[in-house]
């Protein structure tokens, strides 16, 4: 019997670890978040503009970073120094005091913390490409933490102040920075094809199809990001129940992970897409409709379509789609653009939204997820089962 893990158990190791720490803070933020901000006396309306400013940061930060991870060959030196960033600014929201300063360091955290994510993914689906590790089976270890966030926090919070929750998200920070030092490195810079900088992206069509379907996709989550956490906690939810139901979604999401590679084989990138797109219709609906916890469990079941077949379809495609020499820019520009300027513009109507409407604001998100299912059905009849 061997004395050691396999090597591609210890590999898979430092990779899962990334994404542990990454997702461990995502879920104590995103969930928590707007309740920090709301403590500290800003209305929907307000807290929709600090989220949707500091998410258009990274429109143009993380395409930089990126370029920066792409050219030198430095991914993991990069990931370091953004996480350590990271860490440094969102301590300074203990003294900011008032929106122009909260919202000056949102725009700092939000300069070096959402390319975490790409640089991560990039070399990860490296991995997975070369068959080293299974892309699902990693990457679902940040779905359990994204758990553990959540309950977590829900519990700590269960019965205390929202004071806690700036600590809670420093600590998961810092496991950021530890993560970051084990992940596996690479030291080879890659040298750019002829015509085929940042900017050769936008020509390529069918990348600016997926971006579409994609920013639709991604839209679809800015109430439910923004708002859920306020709306149940407003119908007589406890904060351990929210963070409950986050969870159970993520859940669902783990277990599409643990088959993905099945799950990819039959239904390809564009199939996955389309997938999320008619399960964010039913799972809006739903929310938009009524705040009883069973019909709330149930719905967030769909987080395993709205979500983890978004990503796993956006994923696959980048992979099998973008040029070796800007593998990471094409993450940033996915991130920047889907996860950046839509969700940012989304969230922003998502405070007006919710304002005015509460849970009704929902029935608009199941739109855009409708209009992103329909083209993701024209994207998989115009391409390759297989692209």
């Amino acid at each position: 019997m061997p004395t050691h893990p396999p090597k591609s158990f210890a590999l898979g190791s430092r990779y899962a670890a990334m994404y542990g720490a990454v997702f461990l803070t995502i879920g104590i933020y995103m969930p928590f978040w707007p309740v920090w901000l709301s403590s500290r006396g800003f209305g929907a309306g307000e807290i929709g503009l600090l989220l949707a400013m500091g998410t258009w940061v990274k429109v143009f930060s993380s395409p930089a970073m990126a370029q920066v991870a792409d050219r030198s060959g430095r991914a993991k030196a990069t990931l370091v120094a953004c996480a350590a960033m990271t860490l440094l600014f969102f301590s300074a929201f203990f003294v900011a005091e008032g929106f122009w300063p909260i919202l000056a360091v949102m725009v700092l955290v939000n300069v070096f913390h959402p390319v975490l994510i790409p640089l991560t993914e990039t070399q990860t689906m490296a991995a997975a490409n070369a068959g080293r590790l299974d892309y699902g089976r990693v990457r679902l270890w940040g779905s359990l933490t994204f758990i553990l966030g959540t309950i977590g926090a829900g519990w700590l919070l269960t019965g205390r102040g929202p004071d806690l929750i700036l600590p809670l998200i420093l600590g998961a920070l810092g496991l950021n920075v530890l993560a970051a030092m084990i992940f596996p490195g690479s030291a080879r810079a890659v040298t750019p094809g002829p015509g085929r900088g940042l900017w050769g992206l936008f020509k390529n069509r069918r990348f600016l199809l997926f971006l579409g379907t994609a920013s639709l996709l991604g839209a679809s989550h800015a109430v439910y990001y923004g708002f859920s956490a306020l709306h149940w906690r407003a119908a007589g939810l406890s904060p351990a129940a929210v963070g409950w139901l986050w969870a159970l979604g993520v859940i669902a999401e783990v277990i599409l992970f643990a088959f993905s590679a099945r799950i990819v084989a039959r239904l390809g990138p564009f199939g996955l897409l389309a997938l999320a797109g008619f399960g964010g219709v039913v799972r809006w609906s739903v929310l938009g409709g009524t705040t009883a916890l069973p019909a709330l469990a149930a719905a967030q079941i769909l987080h395993a379509a709205t979500f983890g077949a978004a990503h796993l379809g956006a994923m696959y495609f980048l992979a099998r789609n973008a040029p070796p020499d800007l593998a990471a820019s094409a993450q940033a520009v996915y991130s920047a653009i889907a996860g950046g300027v839509a969700i940012g513009l989304a969230m922003l109507a998502a405070g007006w939204l919710y304002g005015e409407f509460a849970g009704g604001a929902f029935y608009v998100m199941a739109v855009l997820s409708a209009l992103g299912g329909l083209l993701a059905l024209a994207l998989m009849r115009r391409e390759p089962a297989n692209t």
